[in-house]
């Protein structure tokens, strides 16, 4: 479940680095999803009610930050815009 962060960034040449921002962007973005993922299967095992209310309102808050992560990336990788306006044109056309 929990994603490795990728080595390597040290050797990133000077003119790459907008490259490298939005790839560590991507990281964050990844990390998010992988704690929204794990605070809602946490709160589905909870047994006591306000251990599963933390769990789902940490969630909520991780939710935002991905949010957060996507305004960066489209704003560093402005071709990121075209794609996720492509997915979600192909959604709406599955749907009828």
């Amino acid at each position: 479940m929990m994603s490795e962060i990728p080595r390597g960034f040290e050797n990133v040449k000077e003119e790459d680095h907008r490259m490298a921002d939005s790839e560590l962007v991507r990281i964050g973005l990844i990390a998010e999803l992988d704690a929204i993922s794990l605070y809602e299967q946490l709160a589905a095992h909870a047994k006591d009610s306000l251990v599963k209310k933390v769990f789902l309102d940490i969630a909520r808050e991780e939710k935002e930050h991905v949010g957060e992560f996507l305004e960066l990336l489209k704003r560093l990788d402005p071709e990121q815009i075209d794609a996720l306006e492509h997915g979600a044109n192909e959604v709406r056309e599955m749907e009828g």
